[in-house]
């Protein structure tokens, strides 16, 4: 059903300027669900039940436990248990300098590294005044949407597995295997690239590494309507995901939802167009937004968020200037190049001073710098005392918020889209066990 897409702005609490019928009725739905809740208190025919589900289930995106209230198929109250990663890498944070911490933010949400990157380097680079050059913004922007789209690609493999069809998830890792091997051209790596530095990146893109880049987001929109095509028509997909898991837009600011789930119910906030970083003020995208709020709202989103993640990548290498820095020239802030500490004594002087001191941003600052992950809004909250290593760190992740009002939403399902409902707002507990 083709939806009329006029949203208010934040200003007006970015709730929607109207409801459709088929939006009221699935409020409606949802207003009877939590009325039906509030009178099964008794149960005289002892239908009730307590389930474990997890934390070792397979369809859990991790290690989530989720403890369900049955009274037959329907889920009266869960509960969702966390913490079975034991991450600490807050603490961790606090006892490296911050470059050293790169490569524990690409296993928080392991499925987007590079977007997680980023948003460390952000923080520090505001927290430290650093600038970083224009072709390395460009860079960073490129790989951060190549990055939404790899973990939206796992989020659709799994969703349409979850709903039934095993070789969708096949198709869907295929293309994912080609942004992996992107990213291996790119910095080296395929999954954990750790490849952004403070002040810019590590290395420059290679011809090779334009040429495929540019065959991917040629190639990649084609499949995308194919799948389209595919799902958007499905009966079996589109019922078992049409008003399940509904959540308001009320709700979604009530519980503190973020990312795609937020946007899926009707409030048009993404932190590129809000809070602009990098060079996003200065390329054309939209922020694609639905009102239902329910599991179908957020799929929609998700696909069309990969089509405007190609969009953005097209402009970002019109506008990269073709030379450039990748990095800034600064020995106190950013690490020399390798040719000045394999041929220059002062250049590996630097890169030792770098690696066991490293940033001293000034003392008693404080900052706090978001972008929007995949997930989400990803934040992180710094505290200096002047040294190379952060006094304190704090980090806003969007699967734990996302995770409270997930909790809130399952209660009064049936117990088989309890599944669906999970993968719908797409956690990661590689973050939310942060």
């Amino acid at each position: 059903m083709e939806l009329d897409k006029k949203y208010s702005t934040i200003d007006d609490k970015v709730k929607p300027t109207f409801f459709p019928e088929h939006q009221k009725a699935l409020y409606k739905k949802l207003e009877d669900k939590h009325t039906t809740l509030e009178l099964e208190d008794e149960d005289p025919l002892a239908t009730r039940m307590i389930l474990n589900m997890g934390p070792q289930h397979p369809a859990t995106h991790g290690v989530l436990r989720v403890v369900l209230d049955l009274k037959g198929e329907q889920i009266i109250k869960n509960k969702l248990d966390i913490g079975y990663l034991h991450r600490g890498v807050e603490k961790i944070a606090e006892n490296k300098t911050y470059q050293e911490f790169m490569p524990y933010t690409d296993r928080m949400d392991y499925l987007s590294p590079y977007s997680n990157n980023v948003a460390l380097c952000l923080a520090v680079e505001k927290i430290a005044e650093v600038d970083v050059p224009e072709r390395a913004t460009y860079i960073r922007m490129i790989c951060c949407e190549l990055a939404r789209i790899s973990a939206h690609l796992l989020w659709l493999g799994t969703k349409v597995m979850d709903a039934g069809a095993l070789s969708f998830f096949m198709w869907a890792f295929r293309e994912r295997e080609k942004i992996y091997d992107l990213f291996d051209e790119i910095a080296g790596h395929r999954f954990t690239v750790s490849h952004s530095r403070i002040g810019g990146v590590a290395n420059d893109f290679t011809d090779d590494a334009v040429a495929k880049i540019k065959k991917f987001i040629n190639e990649f929109p084609n499949e995308l309507q194919d799948w389209e095509r595919l799902l958007n028509k499905n009966r079996i997909f589109v019922d078992r995901n049409e008003g399940t898991g509904v959540l308001t837009s009320e709700d979604a600011i009530k519980y503190g939802a973020s990312g795609p789930t937020l946007r899926g119910s009707g409030i048009a906030y993404d932190v590129r167009t809000f809070n602009p970083y990098m060079k996003y003020d200065e390329v054309d995208f939209e922020v694609p937004s639905r009102v239902e709020g329910d599991n179908l709202a957020r799929y929609y989103v998700r696909m069309e968020e990969m089509a405007e993640s190609v969009r953005i990548i097209r402009q970002c290498f019109e506008k990269m200037p073709s030379k450039g820095a990748i990095r800034m020239d600064d020995a106190k802030k950013s690490y020399p190049s390798k040719d000045e500490v394999y041929y220059s004594m002062e250049g590996m002087i630097h890169d030792f001073m770098m690696t066991d001191t490293g940033i001293c941003p000034p003392e008693n600052a404080e900052s706090y710098h978001s972008i929007e992950a995949p997930k989400g809004e990803l934040g992180y909250f710094i505290q200096s005392d002047g040294t190379g290593h952060p006094w304190r760190v704090k980090i806003n992740v969007p699967s734990m918020a996302n995770l409270q009002a997930m909790e809130y939403t399952l209660d009064g399902e049936m117990v088989a889209d309890t599944v669906l409902i999970i993968g719908g707002f797409d956690p990661v507990m590689g973050e939310a066990d942060k």
